[in-house]
């Protein structure tokens, strides 16, 4: 009777660590899908302000992504990193993604500025893929950033890593990463030519672009881009009256 006894407390102990094991992970996964949804609020904040006063927004599409269990594990292991909570949170600063799209160059170090002067938010690392390229052609602006998100019981600083990039970069990279597990990581020489080659051709649309693009602002001259244009609203307008004794300032609001 007494082995019995000690049996079901053995189990009960473990049960309870179990549950006590499976409600620290839940809390550590959902730190980082908050940390994504703080920094994406932060993102659409941006976005919506230059769309509706600027009239011209740098940010072109932003996607988000948070590693699987397994992925992390798998990490890890490849970093010889214990698998402990602490061990993961400290030695692994991916786990939360979030990519930005720009039209040209100059907005993706525009908008890692922005973001990256907030006072909330800490800059880790950053990695300039665009100045200095990986060898296969590869560019992109890579920052790790600290964003507290506000839990229950605690802030919890948390890394996410901002991949930031223009349009025609995103589809080489794209493209590279399909390649890339088609052949399990060892493209053909051939084919690894040609995607550097590609590359290049990227590099060079994106500074033709850019350039075609300073031009037109140049040519609109005095134009502000700031300027608001009663007769073309953004969707959040006002009315004709209000703006025009805003504007006069003549008249009482």
């Amino acid at each position: 009777m007494e082995s019995n006894t000690t049996d079901n407390g053995s189990k009960a102990v473990e049960l309870a660590d179990f549950d006590q094991l499976r409600s620290d992970f839940t809390r550590f996964m959902m730190s980082y899908k908050f940390g994504i949804d703080e920094l994406m609020t932060k993102i659409n904040i941006l976005k919506e302000e230059f769309t509706h006063i600027h009239r011209y927004s740098p940010i072109e599409h932003v996607g988000s992504r948070l590693k699987t269990p397994e992925s992390i594990i798998v990490k890890a292991r490849r970093k010889n990193c214990p698998l402990t909570l602490d061990d993961i949170r400290t030695n692994i600063v991916d786990i939360a993604g979030i990519r930005i799209t720009c039209s040209f160059i100059s907005d993706t170090y525009r908008i890692a500025d922005m973001i990256g002067s907030q006072t909330d938010v800490r800059v880790l690392e950053v990695k300039d893929y665009i100045a200095a390229p990986k060898p296969n052609g590869y560019k992109s602006l890579h920052l790790i950033v600290e964003i507290p998100v506000f839990m229950s019981d605690r802030i919890q600083p948390v890394p996410v890593e901002l991949q930031i990039r223009t349009i025609a970069m995103d589809f080489w990279a794209s493209l590279e990463h399909k390649i890339f597990y088609k052949y399990h990581g060892t493209i053909p020489a051939p084919l690894l030519a040609e995607l550097t080659e590609a590359a290049d051709s990227a590099n060079r649309l994106d500074v033709t672009m850019e350039r075609l693009h300073d031009e037109v602002a140049e040519i609109k001259g005095g134009k502000s881009s700031d300027a608001i244009h009663l007769d073309s609203m953004p969707p959040l307008s006002l009315p004709r009256e209000l703006l025009i004794a805003m504007l006069d300032g003549s008249k009482p609001l």
